[in-house]
C-alpha cells in the first residue's frame, strides 16, 4: 500500500498542475485531487475529508475540511485587512502616482528591475509576502502600462522579488524561512553573512540576465499590456493632476516596514504574532492613507471600498484554503510518514542532504516554512552533531533556508494560486515567469553553495 500511496501523491500532484493548466477552479481541483490521494492510500472518504482531530491529540491530522477552516481562522483578518489597505491606496489615487513617478524615474525600459527591488525592500522590511502583493500589484499594473508590457509578466519580479533572496538568502532576513533553522540549531538569522551575500549577489545577477531576456521575448512576440477582467482601472489612469503629490502617495506604503520594525525594536507584545502585527501595519497604513487624503473619503466611498476589499480578500483566502486543505489530507495519509522517512534516511554529505531533504519536502506540503521546520524536526540533531565534527553550522543554516525555497514553487503551491487568481492570469499564461525567478535560479545557486561548502568546509 505504501508504494500504491506515494504514486498516488505523484498523480494527484499532477491532477493539480494539469488541472491548474487547464483553468481549473482551485476548490474543485483540490477536492479532485484529494480524492486520489484518499483511493490510493486506502483511507475513509468522509474521516479523510471532514475528520476534526481530537484536542487531546496533537499528533492526529484533521481532514481537507479541517485544514481548509484552519486557514480561513489564521489568515482571515490578513487578507481583509491587506485587501481594504489596497483598495484604499489604489481608489485613493496614491497607486497610480507611486506608479507614475517610479517611471519618471527609472523609465519605461527599467520596470520590471524597479518592481523587483520593491517588492525586495518591502519583504526585507518585513512586510509578509501577501500583503506585499495587494499592495504592489496596482503600482506594477500602471508601470506596466506605461511599458506596454503583458500583465503575466509582472509574476516574474514580484514572484522573484518576494519568494526570492528575502525568504531565503540574505542575512538578517525576517521571513520565517530565515527563522527556523536557528530555533532548532541555535544560529542567527544573519547566520554565514559573506556566504549568503555572495549567493544573493548572483540570485540577483542572473534574475536581472533573465528578466531582460523574458521583456525582450514579450516585445519581440507584440505582447501588450491589459488590464484585468473587470477591473476599474480608473484610478489608476487618471491625469498626474487628478493625482496625489508623489510624497504623499508613498507615505503609507514606506510607513508599513517602519510599524513592523519598530514593534520588533520596541519588543511590543504584539510583535510575538506575525499575522497580528501584520493586520495592524495595514490598518494604520489605511488610516494614514485616508487622512492624507481625506478630500476623496467620504461615506459612500468608503462603505464602496471597505465592500470590495474585504470581497476581493476573502476570495483570495478561499483559493489558499483550498489548497491547505489539500495539503492537510495528504499529511494525514499513511504513505506520507515512508516518504519523510526516505527522504530523511538518504546516505548523503551534510549540505547535500539539508539541500535534498528540505527541498523534497518543501515541494511536497508546498511551503518553504513547513518544508523547512518538518526536515529539522527529524534531522536536526544529525546536523548539529555533523557540525561537531567540523561541518560550518553557520553555513548550513544558510543551505536550509535556501533549500526550502527551491522546490516550494512548484505549479500545485497554494500560494501560486492566490497571486494568479488576483493578477487575473491563468498557469498556462504566468508560471512559466514565475519558474525562472522562483524555482530554476534559486535552486541553481543553492546547488552552487553546496558545492563550495561541501569544497571549502
Amino acid at each position: 500500500m505504501t508504494t500504491i500511496g506515494i504514486i498516488g501523491f505523484i498523480a494527484a500532484i499532477l491532477v493539480m498542475i494539469i488541472g491548474a493548466y487547464r483553468g481549473m477552479k482551485p476548490i474543485t481541483l483540490t477536492i479532485l485531487a484529494s480524492f486520489v490521494v484518499i483511493l490510493t492510500n486506502g483511507m475513509d472518504v468522509w474521516q479523510a475529508l471532514a475528520r476534526v482531530p481530537a484536542f487531546d491529540d496533537v499528533l492526529q491530522r484533521g481532514g481537507y475540511a479541517f485544514g481548509f477552516g484552519r486557514a480561513i481562522n489564521s489568515f482571515f483578518f490578513l487578507f481583509v485587512a491587506s485587501s481594504i489597505y489596497a483598495v484604499i491606496m489604489d481608489k485613493t489615487g496614491c497607486t497610480g502616482s507611486i506608479g507614475k513617478q517610479m517611471v519618471k524615474w527609472v523609465g519605461t525600459k527599467n520596470v520590471m528591475v524597479a518592481v523587483y527591488f520593491f517588492t525586495v525592500i518591502l519583504t526585507y522590511g518585513g512586510v509578509n509576502l501577501f500583503v506585499v502583493f495587494f499592495a504592489a500589484l496596482p503600482i506594477a499594473y500602471v508601470m506596466f502600462k506605461e511599458a506596454n508590457l503583458p500583465r503575466a509578466l509582472i509574476m516574474a519580479p514580484m514572484g522573484a522579488g518576494g519568494a526570492g533572496i528575502t525568504m531565503t538568502t540574505l542575512p538578517g532576513t525576517p521571513s520565517l524561512t530565515n527563522i527556523i533553522p536557528g530555533n532548532f540549531l541555535e544560529t542567527s538569522m544573519g547566520s554565514a553573512p559573506v556566504f549568503s551575500l555572495i549567493l544573493a549577489a548572483i540570485i540577483v545577477t542572473l534574475t536581472l540576465i533573465y528578466f531582460r531576456y523574458a521583456e525582450n521575448a514579450a516585445r519581440k512576440n507584440n505582447e501588450q499590456f491589459t488590464f484585468p477582467e473587470k477591473f476599474d482601472a480608473s484610478a489608476l489612469t487618471g491625469e498626474k493632476a487628478d493625482l496625489p503629490h508623489p510624497v504623499k502617495a508613498f507615505i503609507p506604503i514606506v510607513f508599513l516596514p517602519f510599524v513592523i520594525l519598530g514593534s520588533f525594536a520596541l519588543k511590543a507584545p504584539y510583535a510575538a504574532d506575525p499575522i497580528q502585527l501584520t493586520v495592524l501595519a495595514m490598518v494604520i497604513g489605511a488610516v494614514l492613507c485616508m487622512a492624507l487624503n481625506f478630500r476623496k473619503v467620504n461615506g459612500p466611498a468608503f462603505k464602496q471600498w471597505t465592500t470590495d476589499g474585504a470581497s476581493n480578500g476573502i476570495m483570495s483566502l478561499l483559493a489558499l484554503a483550498s489548497i491547505l486543505g489539500f495539503g492537510a489530507v495528504v499529511q494525514s495519509a499513511p504513505a506520507f510518514q515512508s516518504v519523510i522517512q526516505w527522504v530523511m534516511g538518504l546516505e548523503l554529505s551534510v549540505y547535500l542532504k539539508a539541500l535534498v531533504s528540505t527541498g523534497v519536502i518543501s515541494g511536497i506540503v508546498g511551503s518553504s516554512s513547513g518544508g523547512a521546520q518538518i526536515v529539522l524536526e527529524n534531522l536536526a540533531p544529525y546536523f548539529i552533531a555533523e557540525a561537531a565534527s567540523g561541518a560550518n553550522i553557520q553555513v548550513l543554516h544558510r543551505i536550509l533556508a535556501m533549500s526550502a525555497g527551491t522546490l516550494d514553487t512548484l505549479p500545485h503551491v497554494s500560494a501560486i494560486f492566490v497571486f494568479l487568481g488576483v493578477l487575473g492570469c491563468t498557469h498556462k499564461e504566468a508560471y512559466k515567469y514565475l519558474f525562472w525567478g522562483t524555482l530554476a535560479i534559486p535552486t541553481f545557486v543553492t546547488i552552487l553553495g553546496v558545492i563550495a561548502a561541501t569544497i571549502i568546509w
